[in-house]
């Protein structure tokens, strides 16, 4: 059976979206984002799913880091919505839970329920694990803020579902294959992920960046980092909305190409449907 390697513990999100994006596939839990990439290298995994982006707290740290030196390309993109449940003990009642422990970016989005309920909260190195750990303790005053499939994974009992205060927590994820699976041009909504570095000239990324207004191409995201902890070196990630063999964007890449001095395409993929945006239409 085929393998798709993600980070985290069974029933982390990313186990979720494994499943939900590609279920024929076994998920394979690696403790990093490079164990993740080091399981595509050696031929454990046959694909791998990676969070580069969450709506609430915006880039996956690292992973813009990785991807461009990873030798793996993107395939696919998948948008999973966060959503929080309450986990504990079989038997336990929500009225028993003093204590709950979640990583630590899902406690304060669960502030107003937690709150209401007198329930303390405690970080944990993933929300996975904390109903791992759950079970592995047996306290039944405690429980664990994860997915209701890591209390699946665990045999645990939702006591509570969808806690959040809020219902737009999406992270958006990409399949990475070790080799590049490009939907033909014309054949429905692609996305084109790319790095680049700009030459040391004056006003070099706002000339870059003209290709794309005046073709009419849709840039959805850029985002500039350091490169090797160099304030002087900066690299930019982008996605935009359209594929390298439309002409629009043909000609706004080959502008691009005046202006930089690096320029790696890592993925040309078909968009997700339930969340393209349409910015450019296809020749």
């Amino acid at each position: 059976m085929a393998t798709i390697a993600f980070q985290g513990e069974l029933g982390a999100y990313s186990h979720e979206a494994c499943r939900d994006a590609r279920p024929d596939h076994a998920p394979l839990p690696c403790a990093t984002f490079e164990d993740c990439i080091g399981a595509m290298r050696d031929g454990r995994a046959d694909l791998a799913m990676l969070p580069v982006e969450n709506s609430t707290y915006g880039r996956v740290a690292d992973i813009h880091r990785l991807l461009p030196d990873s030798g793996l390309h993107i395939v696919a993109e998948s948008f999973l919505r966060v959503r929080i449940a309450l986990l504990g003990l079989p038997g336990t009642r929500l009225s028993d839970i003093a204590r709950v422990r979640a990583h630590l970016v899902l406690i304060p989005q669960c502030r107003d329920f937690l709150a209401a309920h007198g329930i303390r909260a405690e970080a944990a190195a993933d929300s996975a694990g904390a109903a791992a750990d759950l079970v592995r303790r047996g306290d039944r005053s405690d429980g664990a803020l994860a997915s209701v499939l890591a209390a699946e994974t665990y045999g645990l009992d939702v006591l509570a579902r969808d806690i959040e205060d809020h219902g737009h927590n999406t992270t958006r994820f990409v399949v990475m294959a070790r080799e590049p699976l490009r939907p033909a041009a014309g054949a429905g909504p692609v996305k084109t992920t790319f790095v680049f570095r700009v030459r040391n000239i004056p006003a070099a990324l706002y000339k870059a960046m003209g290709g794309f207004a005046t073709n009419g191409v849709n840039m959805t995201k850029l985002e500039s980092y350091m490169v090797d902890g160099r304030f002087s070196a900066t690299q930019f990630y982008a996605d935009i909305e359209g594929h390298p063999k439309d002409p629009p964007v043909a000609r706004a890449l080959e502008e691009l190409s005046y202006f930089t001095s690096k320029l790696d395409i890592l993925g040309v993929y078909p968009a997700d449907p339930d969340h393209f945006e349409g910015g450019l239409t296809p020749a």
